[in-house]
Parts: structure tokens; sequence; C-alpha cells
């Protein structure tokens, strides 16, 4: 099976997030899929298979669980077909019949989303604790992703922090992550956020496209905008263009492959 890595949002190898992409010719079970993702270790794989014509089938598999949308390994993928075929755009499929419609512009890939909406919440104190944060400036709960959503006051701290994911992942149950986000400090970008996921990924995921499904509507709300520079300010670091159209967000990234092969 056809297997690559690709770096995505980014346009420098050994930044941005890591997601492999295996083209499957055959269907595979869940039980192969996921010892596949958890042998790779990265923080999604994306299974893909070409149904008809620009139609393609999207599985995305943590090292832990399936989940159902992923930003940045929907880039990868489409960085892939892209590049070994002739196609201008593209429908991903995923395990809830949700269409993804993709698009090659210029130097970018441009991905549609849905949009989500938050909802107030009380974070409980060991939860923040875990986190490092001692002041909050809003909490928000993204019932349809199950990510709590915590918006801090400073960029420079956020990117400081470092949870204990130990007592990050015994805090609180029945969600999939914590997204943490604050309000730039500087004029290159509109915000910055960073993704602490151990309870069904990896501890942190160093970029992350499928929050802007919310995270976009959030800060469009506060800002009263519509389209942002987002930062993520985890160790590997990465940047995306978001757009907010109606009940779609557009996501603009960029992705370098670093790897090809084949899983026996």
């Amino acid at each position: 099976m056809k297997t690559y890595f690709v770096d995505s949002f980014t346009n420098q190898k050994f930044k941005g997030n890591p997601a492999a992409v295996c083209i499957a010719e055959n269907d595979l079970d869940n039980i192969t899929m996921q010892n596949i993702a958890t042998e790779i270790g990265f923080s999604e794989t994306a299974f893909i298979k070409n149904r008809t014509d620009n139609i393609y089938s999207i599985r995305f598999f943590t090292p832990k669980a399936e989940i159902s949308l992923c930003g940045h390994a929907t880039l990868a993928s489409s960085k892939i077909i892209f590049d070994t075929t002739n196609l201008e755009n593209i429908i991903f499929v995923n395990c809830d019949n949700i269409e993804l419609k993709i698009e090659k512009a210029a130097d970018k890939i441009v991905m549609q989303f849905p949009v989500y909406e938050t909802t107030a919440i009380e974070v409980p104190k060991a939860v923040l604790n875990a986190l490092g944060i001692e002041n909050t400036v809003n909490t928000r709960l993204c019932a349809d992703r199950k990510i709590i959503l915590i918006e801090i006051d400073d960029s420079e701290k956020l990117a400081n922090l470092k949870p204990d994911f130990s007592a990050l992942i015994n805090s609180y149950s029945g969600i999939n992550g914590v997204l943490v986000t604050a309000q730039s400090n500087n004029e290159d970008f509109d915000f910055h956020y960073r993704y602490f996921w151990p309870w069904a990924g990896t501890n942190e995921d160093p970029v992350t496209g499928g929050v802007q499904t919310f995270l976009t509507k959030y800060w469009a709300d506060k800002l009263n905008k519509n389209i942002f520079k987002a930062f993520q300010s985890s160790l590997r670091t990465g940047t995306m263009i978001t757009e907010l159209v109606q009940d779609k967000v557009f996501i603009y990234g960029e992705a370098v492959t670093v790897f090809e092969g084949e899983l026996k």
C-alpha cells in the first residue's frame, strides 16, 4: 500500500504537523487501520480510497482511536492526490458522510469544513491547574467535537504552557481534547492556539486544522471579522489562513511531502 508522510500547515520540512497518508486499493478493516496508525505513531493517519472520478473516501485514525474530522491529515491527503493526479478539485467523504470540498488555489490548498457552535461551560479548577492556567477570559464547549475551548489573555503565556498530562487526563472525562487560545500580541497573526488531547490522540497536536470548525467562528464573533491568520504555538509551530463563509470555514494551507514508500 502506497504510503506518504506529509508535513501540513507549513512550507518547510520538519515543521507543521506530520500526517501519514495511506492509499488503499481495497477496503481495510478497522483493526488493520488502527494497528497501522498505532505503528506509525503520528497524531493522525489518513486512509483514502478513490470512489469515482474526483471523489474519495477518507478515514482518520489517531494512535488510539478513529476520529471523524482532521484538518492536517485532510490537507496532507489533498497534497498527495494533487501531486499524483491531474485533478484540480476533489471531494472527500468521511465516516459520517460529510463532504469535504478541496481545491487547488495558487500555492495554497483550500479546504471547506463545516462550522460548529460553542456554548458556555464552567471548566473545573483541576483542568486549569493541569494546564498551568491561573485566569481565563472565556470558557466554552463545542459539543459536536467534544472539545473544551479556553481563552486566556496573553499569547506569550500560551506559548509557555507546560501541561501536566497525567493530571490533565484525570481531570475530566468524556471529551476529545482541550483547546487553549489567545489573541495575538503582534500584527502578524490574529490569534494563537494550542491543542491538548491525551484522551483521544497524542499529548499535544502540533498543528490542528479541525478545531477551526468552531475556533474561527469564535474569533469572528469576538473580533467582528471573517478572515484570520492563525498561529499554532506548539514546538513545531504552524500557520494557516481561515475564512468564515456562512455555514462553512475555508482553511488555506500548504504542505510538504517528506517520505514516500510502501507499507507491506
